[in-house]
């Protein structure tokens, strides 16, 4: 090897040791960067969840573990009836979703039809436009229509809503959908109803679960829309939440916050398993 064969090796050694270091560095800025900002964000939902435990009345004094605060909120009958509101709407804006969305995505999947395109960018707009924006419109569409505010309207709000996400995990399901197992129910004999019902929907179900369990997640969780669609007698959970917090942050919110975290995290975690289940079925 001549002298300067070597002199180039060890050059090209150096360069890709500072470009080893160089990489090591910014791997652990990235590192560093996402552990600060996951600390960040719950940082405080930590401090809520363990401050419900605070047998204090003052949220920024711990005293001792209790279940005081719990206690307390299960015999507080205003609380018990936002409770009962949030289901009511959850569970018929679900249901109503879950069906017209099916029938969306089968649609959207399985069919050609003039303005399918235009139909597909509206379907989009709820889950990309704000929130407060689509609250404004809705409640305009109720007083032009010289509709009541109730939990009538909160649940038609929820359905406007949730229809586009089950749509759109109904839709992510149907594209590896094997067609000929419909196909081969046909040869066998069995109708059109019969196909669908006994070969179609068993397979669509664990997306169809999937899309329910985060349409109903929504509509426990969704505060701005139903602030502005809400009547009198109407108080769902969250709306409950938010009166309490303008009088002051007490342990019995801490205590429901929590709660509801850990339902909306159940239901989140259950959806996903449904929407995977079986996703790699041909």
């Amino acid at each position: 090897m001549t002298t300067a064969a070597a002199a180039e090796r060890v050059k090209r050694a150096g360069t890709a040791r500072r470009g080893s270091v160089l990489g090591r560095v910014v791997n652990g800025g990235i590192t560093a960067s996402g552990i600060l900002g996951f600390l960040f964000l719950y940082t405080p939902i930590l401090i809520l969840v363990v401050f419900s435990f605070n047998s204090s009345r003052f949220v920024s004094h711990w005293e001792g573990f209790s279940l005081r605060w719990y206690r307390e909120l299960f015999t507080n009958s205003a609380m018990g009836a936002a409770l009962r509101n949030s289901l009511v709407v959850a569970g018929a804006s679900t249901t109503l979703s879950t069906v017209f969305g099916t029938m969306v995505a089968l649609a959207m999947e399985r069919y050609r039809f003039k303005g399918k395109t235009a139909f597909d960018a509206l379907l989009y707009l709820p889950i990309i436009i704000p929130d407060i924006a689509m609250a404004v419109m809705l409640l305009l569409f109720f007083v032009m229509a010289n509709f009541g505010l109730s939990l009538v309207t909160i649940i038609i709000s929820h359905v406007a809503f949730n229809i586009s996400f089950v749509a759109v995990v109904v839709r992510a399901r149907l594209v590896g959908f094997d067609r000929s197992l419909e196909e081969a129910a046909q040869d066998l004999g069995a109708n059109e109803v019969q196909t669908f019902w006994h070969v179609t929907l068993p397979l669509l179900m664990p997306g169809i679960l999937g899309g329910a369990l985060l349409a109903f997640t929504l509509s426990l969780d969704d505060f701005v829309i139903t602030f502005f669609t809400a009547g009198v007698g109407a108080t769902t959970l969250p709306l409950r939440i938010y009166s309490m917090v303008k009088l002051g942050v007490t342990p019995e919110i801490n205590a429901v916050s929590t709660l509801l975290l850990t339902a909306s995290m159940i239901l989140v975690m259950l959806s996903l398993v449904f929407q995977s289940k079986g996703g790699g079925e041909k």
